[in-house]
């Protein structure tokens, strides 16, 4: 059956589907689960707090900086090739993550992890959209993000419970026999699929890998010289981006008033959710004595409230439009990190971890739907792929920068950045900080965003 006319219905369509599921939810597993293990792991690596920041930003650096790159490869070279190539890679670099008897050695595999999920996470979307007939392309989509969901939410549990009985190199292993299935299921049922073959930007591409990494190394090691390089190679990228004719961050989208203000306050908000959940697992073990599992248990509620009523939010958003939900979601998100900060020794789940949880799960949830329909309404449909891919990667870069940034200013850092009484401190000033990013946004929400109401189905269209 030809790419463009698969039925959903078809046990290819089924397979294709099952295929693009587990391989992203590889990379959300992932992403779920290695917080949990970063106390067993730097006891058992002697990791430090510059360490521990490094094993979640060694994975997001690489990611946010080549996932760009790695949608451009599958259009070019061929979705399903980069997307076997992207699982392969994954799941070799865990087994090395799986191995790693350094800190060093771990934070390395962990950036090769990022190079794999760079190439796999663009392509699953891709092909689903290029594979499926018109008439099951917006079903499909939608399977994939809620059983993407469910994914999430399995994570913490099975996270926890590996490190909770077998020890954290197990949450690496489990990626191998999933590869070696999705790659089986990929080759017998994916088509291969081409996109625009135009050229690849591995100018901007490097600019921006090294640029971050010099950035996100002086916010860790509090070195102004390496931030200062770090910033002035993003300068650079911007001019080479400006310049170049296959830009891989096309500028003139930020013309768009709306499309600017969207991504502004992707990056606020992203950055709050990415050191908010850092902070809260660990504060979790550190301070309040909670095993993996049970620490684990305090994510769920954000996946769960989003698998059951994001539909709805986004369909509220298309009917009144972006504005009003990015600037409420975010002040009501804001209000569960607040609620957080009764979490101290001897906490309580079901009294003080519970009810911040489902408060800031609730606002995630108002807002992220909204915010994915302003950012595509605010351009062609022709460019709405280019501008996810931004919009994207500016989400991974923002999680990468705050989780390097907040918890040095925050006092989290040196060897014994573990002891209670360092950790606990520390906690509420990074979630106080994370809650005011959050008003930020909603500010830049409510004083710019005047996006249109959207219809969800012209989202699809292309």
């Amino acid at each position: 059956m030809n790419a463009g006319s698969i039925r959903l219905a078809t046990p290819q369509g089924k397979w294709l589907l099952a295929a693009m599921i587990l391989g992203s939810g590889m990379a959300f597993l992932d992403g779920s689960i290695v917080g949990l293990a970063l106390p067993a792991m730097n006891a058992d690596l002697d990791a430090g707090a510059a360490g521990v920041q490094w094993i979640v930003n060694g994975y997001t650096l690489t990611l946010a900086a080549l996932i760009l790159v790695g949608g451009s490869l599958g259009d070019r070279l061929g979705r399903r090739k980069v997307f076997i190539t992207g699982v392969t890679w994954f799941a070799a670099s865990s087994v090395l993550c799986a191995l790693a008897p350094t800190i060093e050695v771990l934070v390395t595999a962990r950036g090769l992890q990022g190079v794999g999920a760079a190439l796999l996470t663009p392509g699953s979307l891709a092909i689903i959209s290029a594979s499926f007939a018109p008439e099951d392309r917006g079903a499909a989509i939608g399977a994939w993000s809620g059983l993407a969901g469910v994914t999430s939410s399995i994570g913490p549990l099975l996270g926890g419970w590996l490190v909770d009985t077998v020890g954290w190199r197990a949450i690496f292993w489990i990626n191998v026999p999933l590869a070696v299935l999705v790659v089986w299921l990929s080759l017998r049922h994916v088509p291969e699929t081409t996109g625009d073959q135009g050229r690849i930007d591995f100018g901007g591409a490097g600019l921006t890998a090294v640029g971050l990494a010099a950035l996100t190394y002086g916010l860790v090691e509090k070195s102004e010289a390496w931030g200062l390089v770090g910033l002035a190679l993003l300068v650079v990228f911007v001019i080479h981006q400006k310049r170049t004719p296959h830009a891989l961050v096309p500028l003139s989208l930020f013309s768009d008033r709306v499309f600017t203000a969207a991504n502004i306050c992707t990056f606020a908000i992203y950055g709050a959710l990415g050191a908010a959940l850092f902070l809260l697992v660990q504060q979790l073990q550190y301070v309040s004595g909670f095993s993996p599992l049970v620490a684990g248990l305090a994510t769920v509620p954000l996946t769960i409230i989003m698998v059951l009523f994001a539909s709805k939010a986004g369909a509220l958003g298309a009917r009144v439009g972006p504005r009003w939900p990015m600037t409420l979601g975010p002040l009501i998100a804001a209000s569960g990190l607040l609620l957080m900060l009764r979490i101290g020794e001897g906490a309580s789940f079901w009294t003080d971890v519970l009810p911040g949880s489902i408060v800031f799960g609730a606002g995630i949830t108002v807002l992220v739907a909204p915010l994915t329909t302003a950012v595509l309404a605010a351009v062609p449909v022709s460019q709405t792929g280019v501008a996810s891919g931004i919009n994207n990667a500016v989400a991974r870069t923002a999680s990468l920068l705050a989780v390097a940034a907040i918890p040095p200013i925050a006092g989290i850092s040196g060897q014994s950045f573990a002891d209670p009484a360092i950790f606990g401190p520390g906690f509420r000033l990074g979630m106080l900080i994370c809650a005011g990013m959050l008003v930020v946004a909603s500010g830049f929400a409510v004083a710019l965003v005047r996006g249109p109401k959207v219809s969800p189905t012209a989202l699809q269209a292309d």
